[in-house]
């Protein structure tokens, strides 16, 4: 087989992950279809919303700065998962691939971008404040803390590099 666990990196595992999920459950149809066709008061429901959080979009009927913001949101999700997957020691310093330590490291990377991206993009909007940062920060956290887990599972059996 061409294609097994040796050749893979945690970081590209993880960032690759998390690139499909914002490209699938962000695209507007997905969006779309969660908000007209799941319940918000059940958890399923919430979930797939949940999923639909780094939404991306070309056109709206808001104004630039917000679609702007909400684009930029969702590449930063991307960019800042493999930042956080490098720097977290967790998947580089694990002293067997597919340990316990890989699969919290790219959790928490989700966690820590889901948050970071909603905090710098808030800066961008029409009508920035600290309240409203915050409370990004917090959607973004609960987004990565109940998504990250996938992206923890991709990152399992990579490479860590040098040994």
């Amino acid at each position: 087989m061409a294609l097994t666990n040796r050749y893979k990196s945690a970081p590209g595992a993880g960032t690759l992950a998390a690139l499909i999920l914002v490209l699938v459950f962000g695209s507007p149809w997905y969006v779309d279809w969660a908000r007209d066709n799941t319940d918000p008061d059940s958890a399923g429901g919430w979930f797939l919303r949940l999923l639909a959080w780094p939404a991306w979009r070309f056109d709206s009927d808001d104004s630039i700065q917000e679609i702007f913001a909400d684009d930029l949101r969702a590449i930063l999700v991307v960019v800042l998962t493999f930042l956080f997957l490098y720097l977290l020691p967790g998947s580089q310093l694990a002293r067997a691939r597919g340990t316990i330590s890989q699969f919290f490291a790219g959790w928490a990377a989700f966690v820590f971008a889901g948050a970071f991206a909603a905090l710098f993009t808030t800066l961008i909007r029409t009508n920035p404040s600290l309240l409203g940062a915050f409370q990004a920060a917090g959607d973004g956290a609960e987004y990565g803390l109940f998504v990250g887990w996938i992206i923890g599972i991709a990152t399992l059996g990579g490479y860590r590099g040098r040994r």
